[in-house]
């Protein structure tokens, strides 16, 4: 796919995301609405969307064990990697490295992976996998990590246990796994719930990019005062975790195809916006994870068109 082919397909990316910039710039919608928007699309068209699409897909195809075995390899190795790099700076506070954790490794599914897979091969079915892969491994690590370092009630196995409970009943992750189970059972679905599954579930897309919009609009960009350590973690989530990816999944894994695709176009999805939740809930570094939350979308898109010229080629 050439240069020209691939910012073609960004162009409805752009269009949404753009539109709530704009919106937000002028302040024609308050960028605090970015928040209702972000939880409808989050909280219910997303969850519809994967429901409907798992319900409906080839389970035996969905869930290729090499290339996600591949993925999650290459993702232990971003944290090791993350983890070392915090050592080496002085960095030993468990919040502090779960915080920069995540930064690095974990990947924004929900508000850009799945509205760019949408786009890009008209359907967002292959970031299932990663998806449960991310909330039962990866988001165990990084809760693990902040309850070490955190006072409260009950001892750091009690609080982690209440941590991974509320992240496991999460919609996108209830729907995933009803869709799974009526899917492994046969269960038959009446069509009139899955149209109108299919009919919420088509604004995810367009919803979650606007409502990014908004917030970044919002929030602004300065890039003059961006860190280095921010500039590192930028740098690692958008360009060193995709190659890495690539690098393990292919030479390691041997995947190829659509699915080698799949991977590093995951991988080079910009930091979650979790990230700065997690930072509030556990008081660490809530301006570090504001600031690579927002730089690390914009650069994500900027670098979406040379990515997709790259795997596909």
């Amino acid at each position: 796919m050439g240069g020209a082919a691939a910012l073609e397909k960004l162009v409805p990316v752009l269009l949404a995301f753009g539109g709530g910039v704009l919106l937000a710039r002028r302040k024609t919608v308050p960028a605090e609405a970015s928040k209702a928007f972000s939880d409808y699309a989050f909280l219910f068209a997303v969850p519809c969307y994967l429901f409907g699409n798992i319900y409906a897909a080839d389970l035996g195809a969905l869930f290729d064990w090499r290339a996600i075995g591949g993925y999650a390899a290459a993702a232990a190795l971003a944290v090791l990697a993350v983890v070392l790099g915090a050592a080496a700076c002085g960095i030993r506070e468990p919040r502090a490295v779960a915080l920069r954790v995540m930064a690095g490794v974990q990947v924004n599914t929900a508000y850009f992976a799945v509205p760019v897979f949408i786009t890009f091969f008209g359907t967002a079915a292959p970031i299932f996998p990663v998806l449960l892969f991310q909330v039962c491994v990866l988001s165990l690590v990084v809760i693990a990590l902040m309850e070490l370092g955190r006072a409260g009630d009950g001892g750091p196995g009690t609080r982690l246990s209440r941590a991974l409970a509320a992240s496991l009943a999460t919609p996108l992750v209830l729907a995933c796994n009803a869709g799974i189970l009526l899917n492994l059972l046969s269960v038959h679905v009446p069509k009139v719930l899955l149209d109108g599954a299919a009919f919420v579930g088509d604004s995810a897309s367009p919803v979650a990019l606007f409502a990014l919009g908004l917030h970044l609009g919002g929030a602004g960009l300065g890039v003059r005062d961006t860190t280095r350590e921010e500039a590192a973690l930028i740098a690692f989530k958008c360009l060193a975790f995709p190659l890495l990816a690539w690098a393990v999944c292919a030479g390691l894994f041997g995947v190829r195809g659509p699915w080698l695709a799949y991977l590093v176009l995951i991988a080079a999805m910009p930091t979650p916006q979790n990230l700065f939740i997690f930072a509030q809930r556990y008081d660490i570094g809530v301006d570090l994870s504001a600031s690579v939350v927002v730089k690390s979308s914009v650069v994500s898109l900027l670098l979406l068109p040379l990515w997709l010229q790259t795997v596909a080629a």
